[in-house]
């Protein structure tokens, strides 16, 4: 007897139905399992054997033949257990039940309960498409899938559970999603425990409000590190789409630690990373540090100390917004739109350029460590920033300064303006804007214009950075009420385009 339970599988973000078939027939005992199963797939057979006959069903002695639908597609994970379960009481009469309006997901114990599984978010956004009403998920999954709606999403705790509620004896209920039950509290450090480093508080401002990428570069004990950690807490309120966008991501990598995503990660990965860990990659592949900082902050500290392979990776994801990853079962793109925080020393010793410190590094020192940095990575970076040592009179202060939550409502102010410019466009901050769309929605003044002018042939700036000064410009100007860039505006950003002009003139 044949029988069919439904599925989901993911390559990547896409996600695609899978139909699970049980042929059960007479002749020598068998399991076989066809459809393209990796290993954790193929073990499925010795863990649903045990779990039917530990949970009191009869496992069939005959040849039991699964197919997983269709068979020319990579099938991963072992979240196949709980549908080929129901599948194999279905095809022996065990379970006489209408299971087509349904997808099972889910690992079995040995003694039938059901374990978590990866990927149940986009999963249950692909069901809820190819109109099945319910979805059967791990307990610890549901509230994950219950985001969706217009989908009953089942927490499954057991098998026992699931078979009194197919047959219709103890009705399971399905999770209702609430926002607010689900809201992350997540602590982040405040910038009001930074002493002085005004420059950078700055710069770090305008990040926030136009999604800009920033270096800073310092001597060690400046407190690059300690700025950036801090700056998620001054990042816009995630939207409700973005939230979806980015838990995707963390429940496809399995990293997902709550229901839903709502404070814009902060990644922070070691300089030891390979180019891959960066990327994203695997025989199936998997996001990696540059899509998991989704929406967020991608922290990459002692930047030279990345090996080049790793840092020429982040290159198109900076350009594009997104990264495309080709293996042998197939190609996968995932998001990648991050504010990139890069921190460095200028040299090995991390007083080069410093005014009150001498540097013990010979020159061939200092340039063999900042051509670490290619320029046309340097280039992708809008804003070079340098922070300067904090003298002891400035740390010892009694001053209060300025907290995270005064900062981050000029933030909102400013990306609430260049939300209300690119409507209808998708943008939602002048970093992910072409310079044309910018200059059609905002004028430069004549004035500002020459300044950039003089600017352009004194730094030699490449068309690219002649961009970034735009975008950074607009921002500076929209964190001051103004419709135009004024020159005032124009200045500042481009004193944030001259810092490499200081420490990679060897270079360029």
């Amino acid at each position: 007897m044949i029988a069919n339970t439904f599925s989901m599988a993911c390559f990547g973000l896409e996600c695609y139905k899978v139909v699970i078939e049980a042929d059960v027939y007479q002749g020598m005992p068998a399991f076989d399992l066809v459809g393209l199963p990796d290993t954790a797939v193929k073990e499925s057979r010795n863990r649903v054997h045990s779990a039917v006959k530990n949970c009191g069903f009869d496992f069939p002695v005959s040849h039991i033949t699964i197919n997983l639908a269709p068979a020319d597609l990579k099938k991963e994970g072992p979240l196949y257990d709980l549908p080929i379960f129901i599948a194999i009481l279905k095809a022996t009469s065990q379970l006489r039940a209408n299971t087509d309006d349904s997808v099972f997901i889910g690992e079995l114990s040995l003694s039938g309960e059901i374990r978590s599984v990866k990927g149940v978010l986009p999963m249950t956004i692909k069901a809820k498409k190819e109109g099945f009403k319910n979805i059967y998920v791990p307990m610890e999954n549901a509230a994950e899938g219950s985001v969706v709606k217009g989908i009953n999403v089942y927490p499954v705790k057991d098998l026992y559970s699931l078979i009194d509620h197919l047959r219709g004896n103890k009705k399971l209920m399905p999770l209702t999603f609430t926002r607010e039950l689900y809201k992350s509290e997540l602590v982040v450090p405040d910038f009001s425990d930074v002493k002085g480093q005004r420059h950078a508080k700055r710069a770090l401002e305008i990040v926030a409000s136009g999604g800009h990428n920033i270096i800073l570069v310092g001597p060690p004990g400046s407190g690059k590190s300690m700025l950036a950690k801090r700056l998620p807490g001054i990042l816009p309120d995630m939207t409700f789409e973005e939230s979806i966008e980015t838990t995707q991501i963390h429940s496809i990598a399995g990293t997902l630690k709550e229901p839903l995503i709502t404070v814009r990660p902060f990644r922070s990965p070691h300089h030891t990373i390979s180019s891959h860990g960066l990327s994203g990659g695997g025989a199936v592949p998997k996001p990696g540090e540059i899509s998991l900082a989704h929406n967020g902050v991608l922290f990459l500290d002692e930047l030279p100390e990345f090996t080049r392979t790793s840092l020429e990776v982040l290159r198109q994801p900076l350009e594009d917004g997104s990264v495309n990853i080709s293996r042998v079962y197939g190609s996968a793109s995932y998001p990648c739109n991050i504010i990139l925080v890069a921190a460095m020393n200028p040299c090995p010793c991390g007083n080069f350029g410093s005014p009150n410190q001498k540097c013990t590094c010979s020159p061939t020192a200092v340039s063999k460590y900042l051509s670490k940095i290619s320029s046309p990575l340097l280039d992708r970076i809008d804003m070079h920033v340098e922070v300067p040592p904090v003298d002891f009179n400035m740390l010892n202060s009694k001053e209060k300064e300025e907290s995270s939550e005064e900062i981050k409502k000029r933030v909102n102010k400013a990306r609430i303006i260049q939300l209300e410019r690119y409507k209808g466009t998708g943008i939602t901050c002048n970093a992910d804007a072409s310079t044309a769309l910018i200059k059609e929605k905002a004028e430069i003044t004549p004035a500002a214009e020459a300044l950039l002018s003089k600017a352009f042939e004194k730094f030699g700036f490449s068309a690219r950075a002649y961009d970034k000064v735009v975008k950074v410009a607009r921002t500076i100007a929209d964190l001051a009420g103004s419709e135009k860039i004024e020159p005032k505006h124009m200045a500042e950003a481009v004193q944030y385009r001259s810092l490499d002009r200081k420490y990679w003139q060897r270079e360029l």
